[in-house]
């Protein structure tokens, strides 16, 4: 009897795993991606009942690792660890990047960053309505606002809150967070919208500067004294997420993706899991079905390329 190539594939997916899977991070270890990576990767591995090896290759902006992932059998044994940065802004900035988000499925959010607004000590602001009003008020002298980088997801919130405010402020690209934090610290740079971190808190507690709001649905368990931007009013629907989550190539088999989307889910609601990423200043990501996740990754990117197409960004 002849054996198709549908029930070939059916037969696969319904093994699948039954070999160690790599988990693919594309910044080397030690940075926040690798080690959301280290803490779900031995979850997912009891889940699925196979090893899960946590692989680094950094480069490229992430996207050396994202075309590894690509060029490696659509069989759910290479799993990226993506964000916006990666998939979808990178393609926008460099033009010698030929990937597109389109060739990836995101199977499931896994965590989201604690990203704040923080202002130099003696702005004189408390809240993300008074720096709007000021920035209003400073059409003539812009205030500086800092990110990392050019094509930086940073930068794409600070042109979205300039478009919805309607304010103009004057962008100062940095090399990372670590030398925004000490400009903002000793005075040079206005505000920034950066990731929080245990710098960020240390210079807030010493007064050097201010954290005034955070992004996110819900105040973080790190930043409980801290209100979120939609507690405001200048920018109450805004709902920007700086998200990392499990991705594998499109032409995945639906059963593997079905079974891994299901293990994600499952890890994320482990109190120990959820406890580690709040430690590492991260948010388990909030239960979402295979068509949530699919729509909303398509939502991230038609955002992100429309606010590329208004402010003019050309790869390079």
């Amino acid at each position: 009897m002849i054996q198709t190539a549908g029930a070939s594939g059916s037969a696969f997916a319904e093994t699948w795993p039954s070999k160690p899977i790599k988990l693919m991070v594309p910044y080397l270890a030690g940075g926040p991606s690798d080690a959301i990576a280290r803490i779900v990767s031995a979850p997912l591995a009891k889940e699925l009942g196979q090893q899960v090896i946590v692989e680094n290759l950094g480069g490229a902006s992430g996207t050396l690792a994202a075309q590894k992932v690509l060029a490696a059998p659509a069989d759910g044994y290479y799993l990226f660890q993506g964000t916006v940065n990666e998939v979808i802004l990178a393609p926008l900035v460099n033009r010698a990047i030929t990937l597109r988000s389109e060739d990836f499925r995101l199977v499931h959010p896994v965590a989201d960053q604690v990203v704040v607004f923080v202002t130099r000590k003696d702005l004189p602001v408390t809240s993300v309505d008074g720096l709007i009003e000021l920035a209003k008020k400073k059409s003539e002298r812009p205030l500086t606002c800092g990110s990392a980088g050019v094509g930086s997801l940073y930068h794409f919130v600070l042109e979205d809150v300039q478009q919805r405010t309607g304010i103009k402020l004057q962008h100062m690209p940095y090399e990372g967070n670590a030398p925004l934090l000490q400009d903002i610290g000793s005075g040079q740079v206005d505000f920034a919208v950066l990731s929080y971190s245990a710098s960020t808190g240390s210079l807030a507690d010493q007064g050097k500067l201010k954290v005034i709001a955070q992004f996110g649905a819900q105040r973080s368990e790190s930043l409980k004294d801290v209100p979120t931007v939609s507690e405001g009013q200048t920018l109450k629907t805004f709902g920007c997420r700086i998200w990392s989550g499990f991705m594998v190539p499109e032409a995945t088999p639906e059963l593997v993706v079905q079974r891994l989307h299901t293990a994600i889910g499952e890890l994320l609601q482990d109190p120990i899991v959820r406890a580690q990423l709040a430690a590492q200043t991260q948010l388990a990501a909030a239960a979402m079905s295979l068509g949530e996740a699919s729509r909303f990754f398509e939502s991230e990117t038609e955002h992100y390329r429309a606010i590329a197409k208004a402010i003019n960004l050309r790869p390079e």
